[in-house]
């Protein structure tokens, strides 16, 4: 007789596993099969699959039976396939059942408690607080504190120091007399050691955060401020200025400090990269980059330039006796071939403006475009009526003045794309430059470039005239961008300097004065220094032979 276990097992090895039944396997095993085999069952119970079994069977075959069952439940299954039916649920509660565990079981991060010490009291506290280096707001003393005796009387009232002795900073937007009040000044004081120092420097020329060494002196009551006894301070950086109380009265003394202002000269090789051969040479990286900009304008650095050029750089220097260096700004800028200048520029102060300047004494201020030619402006940019065609149109340009033959200059670099006549326009060049600008020059006398030729900023390019539709010498200027014309008035035009009779000289002199300057002579010894005499101490006095 079979038992329900087996004929299970049976079942299974003959469809296989299977997730799902269909109703015909259900039906082809029938009903009550099982009852059929199992004798003298008082309690019949149903199984999954319909059949029945008694419960009185032994405990042991029922257990084996339902650990077959679950271990063929696919309990893992592929998440991404039959979502949405029984079993992707089963798998997915799997998946949070394995997921609470594994989190359930993590270990904690927090630090692993160890042996702690027995927190102090009572007198071995006090012992080790006596003992121990710790700021006093943590409780901690300098050695055994000792209680006073009867021989210690208090005071009624304790006694001021005769001086005090201070350091006041000078703020940015502050005034002399204000930090001096705030030091313990009297307003009176204040103002007459501001009047006596105004007659040295400017107030206003002291830089802010001048450190200021204040003395006071003993009072005749604490209800008045102290009386100045002292006050010093560098008040440029060639003068110390140092106020003392003479017989009751306050007194200015000026105590110059020798300075060296010797340029500081910077000659080099090119070599591979201008930039790194200056530094190398000990140039400040300000001061190349200056470098650069003025050459720049000169010369195109990346392509004007030779590794076998020489760069001369000369920058304002100042050293005084005490120590201190001040390294001003670029002053010349140089660069030579062959032993033979290449560009000379040199910054010179001209009508009130920084300029830089050629050799030759012509220089340029800053701006992005030079004016076209020298004449003054006549007509504007827009509509007007025209002077031969009697009617309103736009005037595309800008009309500038000046004699028949005067110089016309490129505004900026560029190359000549159109050099002949040109309808109303009579003799026309037309130059194209980088960025998408273009400028065109019309009704010249002359031309003096050809189509196709490379042009430099400033280079003459033609000459005033009166060609095509024109009243008189002129020059009709227009600006495009893109191709299409645009108000020249939006770009700013370079100013042209030229020096002439006595500043020429003066120039000239300057130039010279500079290129005579010796590369690093600016970093020897100050004569001071060297004339200053030798310290005389004690231990040469203890040296000396006794006179007999």
């Amino acid at each position: 007789m079979g038992r329900f276990p087996e004929r299970l097992r049976d079942h299974r090895s003959g469809l296989g596993v299977r997730l799902f039944k269909s109703n015909d396997m259900f039906a082809n095993q029938g009903n009550g099969a099982a009852t059929a085999g199992l004798q003298s069952a008082s309690v019949v119970v149903e199984n999954p699959l319909g059949e029945k079994f008694p419960f009185g069977e032994k405990f042991g075959e029922w257990f084996d039976h339902w650990r077959d069952e679950l271990a063929d439940v696919e309990w893992v299954p592929d998440l991404g396939r039959d979502i949405g039916s029984m079993v992707w649920f089963r798998g997915l509660g799997t998946l949070v059942l394995l997921c609470s565990v594994a989190i359930s079981c993590l270990p904690d991060f927090g630090p692993i408690a160890g042996h702690q010490n027995a927190p102090l009291i009572g007198s071995q506290a006090d012992q080790a607080r006596s003992q121990m280096i710790a700021p006093l707001a943590y409780g901690s003393d300098t050695g055994i504190s000792m209680a006073a005796t009867d021989a210690v009387r208090p005071l009624a009232e304790s006694p001021e120091r005769p001086s005090i002795e201070l350091v006041a900073t000078l703020g940015r937007g502050d005034s002399l007399r204000r930090v001096l009040q705030r030091a313990g000044v009297a307003g009176n004081e204040a103002g007459e050691v501001t009047d006596l120092i105004a007659e040295a420097v400017s107030v206003r020329d002291i830089k802010p955060g001048t450190k200021i060494d204040v003395t006071l002196g003993r009072r005749q009551d604490r209800n008045q401020p102290r009386p100045l006894d002292q006050l010093a301070f560098r008040a440029r950086f060639d003068l110390n200025l140092e106020v003392l109380r003479q017989d009751g009265k306050l007194k200015l003394q000026r105590k110059p400090i020798l300075v060296d202002d010797t340029p500081l000269r910077i000659r080099g090789v090119v070599g591979s990269s201008l930039y790194r051969s200056a530094r190398a040479a000990g140039a400040p990286a300000g001061a190349v980059q200056k470098y650069l900009q003025v050459i720049g304008k000169k010369l195109s650095v990346s392509r004007d330039i030779r590794a076998t050029d020489e760069f001369d750089i000369i920058l304002s220097y100042r050293r005084a006796e005490t120590g201190e260096v001040e390294v001003g700004d670029l002053v010349y800028a140089g660069l030579e071939r062959d032993s033979k200048p290449k560009a000379q520029m040199m910054k010179w102060n001209s009508g009130g403006r920084n300029n830089w300047f050629e050799a030759s004494g012509v220089g340029q201020s800053s701006g992005q475009l030079v004016r076209p030619t020298n004449g003054r402006r006549t007509s504007g940019y827009g509509m007007r009526r025209h002077p031969i065609l009697r009617y309103k149109r736009m005037h595309s340009g800008i009309d500038f003045g000046g004699g028949y033959g005067a110089p016309i200059y490129a505004v900026t670099d560029g190359t000549v794309t159109f050099a002949g006549r040109k309808g109303g326009f009579g003799k026309f060049v037309k130059i194209k430059h980088s960025g998408g600008l273009a400028s065109g020059y019309a009704h010249m006398s002359r031309i003096a470039v050809s189509n196709g030729r490379r042009v430099r900023q400033g280079q003459i390019i033609g000459y005033i005239g009166s060609t095509g539709l024109s009243t008189g010498p002129h020059l009709h200027y227009e600006l495009y961008r893109n191709g299409r014309t645009i108000n020249p008035n939006s770009v700013k035009f370079v100013q042209r300097a030229k020096l002439g009779g006595r500043e020429l000289r003066r120039f000239k002199g300057e130039l010279e004065r500079l290129k005579n300057v010796e590369p690093g002579a600016a970093l020897g010894a100050l004569k001071s220094a060297s004339r200053r005499p030798a310290e005389n101490r004690e231990i040469s006095r203890l040296n000396k032979p006794l006179n007999s």
